[in-house]
């Protein structure tokens, strides 16, 4: 059997080549005649290895470019595609990340114990001209057969629970913040400012008022009188002004809409806690006994924290005792939104903190064409979202050390490059404690303060030196 050296592995020259005609870029199914001279062969990783093109009503799947076969995407059909690739002897099978339509089929295929992997559609597009389903299933399993093709981060069935439950949350929030904002229009529509006096219309005040409001209460004065004390004492003035409109009731109407739709995505959210709770129950199990004391900045809560007992625990022990709320920034809610899109197994997936920042997209892109090395922008998937989100929370802080690195880069370079890089540095720092359990230790303000100091005069004492000077420094 003849080998090709491909890389570090020693491979053996299977019967598929993929031809690549550098001239005119023809694909695998090119009707041009083979040219030695403008072909490169390619060796082979899997004569065997699959491709499904996924879609909402079809399956087309090819086995190493060979001809497709078509498959329903009903349950019954999709154990029909898994056993027709066992009988064609697959093992491993390429799919693209196409909506959710590729959830079902991942799960048939995984409990079957092949190795799916998901790859980005962009990666790889068929040529100009040339894109059908069948076109485009045959260029995957031929791409899938030469190694060519790389696969994502897809996390494990217990974290794929937790995410869905999570996101379904995320969406309920949303949702109840669109009807807080049609209970505001609808009081703008009667004149009514009390949504600009105090600070949250659906707080205890805020709540009571509304109600009131609709079972038919008008007076300013009794409206007033259901505020909290804090409000009557300090606002008492502007909340009566504010509470005097012309109650149409129309516009009525539209409140008590909002209000119900609001009240309605509070309970599908409540109902979100209580499933979130049993999962983190069923995952945690028996782990270890979390100590007596934990970060005091992981039990902050914000208005939209789930209401889970002894969530703090449940994620330390899901976390292997490691406790990354000790980071600036990540509370327990923002650990819980973290652990369900990355899971806890960070080490496994991204071998160093540059692979994690940069499938996370806060790490700049590179990009190479001939002489010329650049960056490129990368898209931020959802948890690097929610990195920036705490990099503008650790920016507005006064006493951290990273909050001043953050106010420093932003006078020389502007807010989304300083959002994008204390990102970053965030995202690193919880690398390290979810892979070998760091712990962070905050050096306040001043400490880094005093660095850059020192950093500035350093750099002058060599601008002084170049040009035949002596800096002199004043104690």
């Amino acid at each position: 059997m003849t080998c090709v050296l491909f890389g570090e592995q020693v491979l053996p020259a299977g019967k598929i080549r993929l031809f690549i005609n550098l001239q005119t870029g023809a694909g695998p199914d090119s009707k041009q005649t083979e040219n030695p001279i403008s072909m490169t062969a390619l060796p082979v990783f899997d004569a065997k290895a699959a491709a499904v093109d996924v879609g909402s009503e079809q399956m087309h799947v090819s086995i190493a470019g060979d001809a497709p076969k078509v498959f329903g995407s009903t349950t019954q059909e999709l154990h029909a595609l898994r056993d027709y690739l066992r009988e064609q002897g697959a093992r491993s099978v390429a799919m693209e990340a196409t909506g959710i339509y590729w959830l079902c089929l991942y799960e048939v295929l995984e409990k079957a114990g092949f190795k799916v992997s998901m790859v980005n559609g962009k990666y790889v597009k068929n040529l100009p001209g040339r894109k059908t389903d069948m076109k485009d299933c045959q260029w995957q399993a031929t791409l899938h057969a030469h190694g060519l093709l790389q696969g994502g981060f897809v996390p494990g069935e217990q974290i794929r629970r937790l995410q869905d439950y999570q996101r379904l949350r995320a969406d309920h929030i949303s949702q109840a913040a669109h009807h807080e904002q049609h209970m505001q229009k609808a009081l703008e529509r009667m004149n009514i400012k009390f949504h600009d006096v105090i600070s949250d219309l659906t707080g205890v005040s805020g709540l009571k008022v509304i109600r009131a409001i609709l079972e038919g209460e008008r007076n300013p004065v009794a409206l007033l009188a259901l505020c909290d004390p804090q409000i009557q004492r300090n606002k008492a003035d502007r909340v009566r002004q504010s509470l005097v409109g012309n109650w149409r009731e129309e516009h009525l109407f539209a409140l008590r809409q909002a209000l119900a739709g609001w009240e309605f995505y509070r309970r599908q959210i409540s109902e979100c806690d209580e499933a979130l709770g049993r999962v983190l129950e069923q995952m945690t199990g028996e782990g270890p006994t979390p100590p007596d004391s934990l970060s005091t900045w992981g039990r902050r809560s914000g208005a939209n924290a789930p209401d889970i007992p002894q969530l703090h625990r449940l994620l330390w022990k899901l976390c292997g005792g490691k406790d990354p709320t000790a980071i600036p920034g990540i509370s327990t809610y923002t650990l819980l939104q973290l652990v369900a899109e990355t899971g806890v197994d960070l080490g496994t997936h991204w071998k160093t903190e540059k692979h994690f920042t940069a499938w996370l997209g806060v790490a700049p892109g590179s990009r190479q064409s001939g002489k010329r090395n650049g960056n490129q922008k990368r898209s931020r998937n959802r948890a690097g979202r929610i990195f920036c989100v705490i990099a503008r929370a650790v920016g507005r802080t006064a006493d951290k050390a990273l909050g001043g690195f953050y106010r420093r880069l932003k006078g020389r370079r502007g807010g989304l490059v300083a959002n994008l890089a204390l990102a970053r540095k965030l995202a690193a720092l919880y690398w390290r404690a979810m892979v070998h359990g760091m712990s962070y230790v905050e050096q306040g303000l001043k400490r880094y303060q005093d660095r850059v100091i020192q950093t500035e005069q350093r750099l002058l004492q060599k601008l002084a030196q170049k040009h035949g000077l002596v800096l002199q420094i004043k104690t």
